[in-house]
């Protein structure tokens, strides 16, 4: 029998690359679809040496071009034989401006990226686990799905749209054996991006460890049918928060 695979879109170094470890240890093998090899390079590479004997490769795909991510997905699926997680862990940007502000496209790139780019994945991996009656589908998110922000309203636009998403797809398929989850991240992850952006202010024990943060991924993955979490969220012990 082969081995199961995990389908990552958005494999970057920061969460990307511990989800591919993750996996990874219990011997999946790792389809890892972004906009570039290099950007995925880490998770390649975590793959690899986790998991020696797995099937771990790259396939191109940017959110912003929903058919890519689809054309990614159907490669996916000729390459693969088992498929049995999906993780869309990617994210718009951070551009703070007021809402009168937002342009129209800035509301169609946000749209693409966290909404049709999803859609798009789970068009095509879907029907195979409803098939098969089993499958996990599992949507990085955040609070802004939650809660809107009056300077930063784009990414909470995004959020909002994923959450529905994810509920909507959850109320029509788990009766038929797919497990999906919206993981809200309230919190900055320890990440190299989020290192630069504090510079001297940075301090550890308030973010979350992306590795912690993955051990989370697994054990949603692991939950049995008759007590599935839909929505999980995720913070630091140091994290103030409201929701």
């Amino acid at each position: 029998m082969s081995h199961k695979t995990c389908v990552i879109i958005g494999a970057g170094e920061g969460l990307g690359h511990a989800l591919s470890r993750r996996f990874a240890e219990e011997n999946f093998n790792l389809a890892l679809i972004s906009r570039s090899k290099e950007g995925s390079r880490a998770a390649l590479e975590e793959a690899q040496k986790s998991f020696k004997d797995g099937k771990h490769l790259h396939f191109f795909g940017d959110a912003l071009q929903p058919e890519s991510i689809t054309e990614a997905a159907q490669k996916v699926i000729e390459t693969y034989e088992n498929i049995e997680v999906l993780i869309y862990n990617v994210r718009g940007g951070y551009e703070l401006k007021e809402p009168l502000d937002m342009t129209f496209s800035d509301l169609e790139s946000i749209y693409k990226i966290e909404v049709v780019g999803a859609f798009a994945a789970v068009k095509v991996l879907l029907p195979g686990m409803i098939e098969k009656k089993q499958g996990k589908i599992i949507f990085s998110s955040a609070t802004a799905a939650l809660r809107g922000s009056g300077t930063n309203p784009i990414y909470a636009i995004g959020k909002f749209g994923l959450r529905a998403l994810s509920q909507n797809l959850a109320k029509a398929y788990s009766k038929k054996g797919v497990h999906i989850s919206h993981v809200r991240l309230d919190c900055a992850l320890d990440v190299p991006l989020i290192r630069e952006w504090y510079g001297k202010n940075f301090k550890e024990e308030e973010t979350a460890n992306v590795h912690d943060v993955a051990q989370n991924y697994w054990w949603i993955y692991l939950q049995p049918k008759s007590a599935w979490s839909n929505e999980v969220e995720l913070r630091p012990f140091t994290e103030d928060w409201t929701f």
